[in-house]
């Protein structure tokens, strides 16, 4: 497809390295030329320096023939701008990054003045991604497939499970999960049945709510949602996450430096408790009960001390811990802390983007429903669709000569989910 791409920076980066290796001709729009310069030449993707509401600059980038159009600058008025200058300038499908909590309930009504198919709020992303980590504890990264009713769940290894072969687990602990991949000393595997878990894996599974809620209560991990959050940070993701909590009657405490912003959010949140205090002072978060609270999330502007209030809580409780981290390139620096889970609000805008466009690919001939960058993007998780019969249809998997490194999960037919096993047979629809 032919993509436009207005905003070079970290998300406008990820998408164009992603939508350029799957083969989409893209052109990247900014008007930072040493940025447009890295990009082009990082990529391979054309680049234009200018303004991405301007109409000149549109034509030049092709906007007449242009299949999806990306706005993600640090400007929400500049995205929707450019949106609807190229919904009236092309027929193609906008899509705008739009952050502003003001305009949270009003997108709907955006969406259709302005006729932009969709709008990424990477805030609400992150916040709606937290909620799930608080509902479901004893994990560190949950993504969803079939409607939300299948989840693909990673967690640490715990003892019970050190020396096992996967092939055992249905059978020891009875439940009917599938271990999808491990990590293990920096590396991604893709595992068969004979497989040997060890201690220090990082397992990923795939399962129905309810049957991971099972397996994790065989293996004495956490499952009770959290019933109260001690939250750093009184930003947009706090307020998102803050109203999901409260609708779930989770006892809320926001500590944030800034007065006027405690009062902002004293007056949208009354179910919240809004302390104004410098969330790093270590002797404030203890008199605050740090060390009884079930969940910590660290939701400051700042990476470095987001990462250091987590591994201070660590120390002095035992809270689901959740830390907010924009800057990509440190990640594998950040995982060596063993932070419960760390949100990348950046990664999760680049995701929801890419599910997106895959989704107009899917009208123009392609399957795939749904799709995730998973492990630091090491591996990628997706749902597609049988629409005809083929080669792979109607015969055992144990038969099929799959490749390496490639493991079927899950089946969804008719809203029943399988856990596929070596006799299961993929079908049309």
């Amino acid at each position: 497809m032919k993509i436009i791409l207005v905003g070079g920076g970290k998300v406008g980066t990820a998408l164009a390295r992603q939508l350029s290796e799957e083969g989409h001709n893209v052109t990247v729009v900014d008007t930072n030329k040493a940025r447009v310069e890295h990009l082009t030449e990082s990529y391979d993707v054309l680049g234009i320096v200018g303004n991405g509401s301007s109409i000149t600059t549109l034509s030049e980038a092709g906007i007449e023939d242009a299949d999806v159009f990306i706005a993600v600058t640090g400007s929400d008025e500049l995205n929707l701008l450019c949106c609807m200058f190229a919904k009236k300038a092309g027929h193609c499908h906008g899509i705008a990054r739009v952050r502003n909590p003001s305009y949270s309930h009003e997108l709907d009504f955006i969406k259709k003045q302005i006729g932009i198919s969709a709008i990424i709020n990477p805030e609400m992303a992150a916040a709606k991604e937290i909620s799930h980590l608080l509902r479901f504890p004893g994990a560190s990264k949950i993504d969803t497939f079939a409607d939300g009713r299948v989840r693909l769940i990673k967690f640490a290894l715990p003892d019970a499970l050190n020396g096992v072969a996967i092939r055992e687990i249905p059978t020891r602990l009875k439940s009917d999960i599938l271990v999808c991949a491990v990590e293990r000393e920096g590396g991604v595997i893709i595992p068969n049945g004979n497989f040997m878990l060890q201690k220090g894996d990082q397992v990923t599974f795939l399962a129905t709510q309810e049957k991971a809620h099972a397996f994790f209560q065989q293996l004495h991990l956490p499952v009770q949602p959290v019933r109260n959050a001690l939250i750093v940070g009184g930003g947009a993701i706090a307020y998102y996450l803050s109203q999901e909590l409260l609708e779930n009657h989770v006892r809320v405490r926001i500590v944030e430096r800034d007065a006027a912003r405690c009062v902002e959010l004293a007056e949208q949140l009354p179910g919240a408790q809004i302390l104004n205090e410098d969330g790093s002072n270590r002797e404030f978060l203890l008199s605050e009960g740090l060390e009884s609270t079930e969940a910590f999330v660290a939701l400051t502007n700042i990476d470095e001390e987001n990462v250091l209030l987590t591994l201070f809580a660590k120390k002095h409780s035992n809270a689901k811990l959740v830390a907010k981290v924009n800057k990509i390139a440190f990640n594998d620096v950040i995982d060596s802390f063993a932070i419960d889970s760390v949100v990348y609000p950046k990664y999760l805008t680049a995701d929801y983007i890419l599910q997106y466009v895959r989704a107009c690919q899917n009208t123009i001939g392609s399957n795939v429903e749904t799709l995730y960058n998973i492990l630091d993007g090491r591996a990628e998780a997706l749902e597609f669709s049988i629409r005809e019969a083929s080669a792979v249809t109607d015969v055992p998997l144990m038969d099929l000569d799959l490749k390496d490194n490639l493991l079927i999960c899950c089946i969804n037919r008719n809203g029943t989910i399988l856990t596929p096993r070596g006799q299961n047979k993929i079908q049309v629809g």
